[in-house]
């Protein structure tokens, strides 16, 4: 299924896919976090370090399949496999956009 994400959204997952820590943490404002595996990364430099470990441990790939609100997050949920333990599985992405940038991305299960 395709489905329309926002810019901001769209850039994060096309960035994901290239692997780029740069181009990831380039989706984020300044000031952007994000909240994976009980963890809270704050700011583009953490978020790089964030995409650079988890590059480091894990290939996968994410397929967006679902966009809805939560709370007043715009939610996306994707089919994620790879090799990591528990793959594949569905995870929830929630995000909080400042114009064309995620200012908060948090994953859950």
């Amino acid at each position: 299924m395709t489905i329309k994400l926002p810019k901001a959204i769209e850039d994060y997952f096309d960035a994901d896919r290239t692997g780029d820590p740069d181009a990831i943490a380039a989706t984020f404002t300044e000031a952007g976090v994000v909240k994976d595996k009980g963890k809270t990364h704050r700011g583009r430099d953490a978020i790089r370090e964030w995409m650079v470990e988890a590059g480091q441990l894990y290939t996968y790939t994410v397929e967006p399949f679902f966009i809805g609100t939560e709370n007043g997050k715009t939610q996306v949920t994707a089919h994620v496999a790879g090799s990591f333990p528990g793959s594949p599985i569905d995870l929830r992405f929630f995000f909080v956009l400042a114009g064309d940038k995620v200012s908060e991305l948090e994953i859950t299960v």
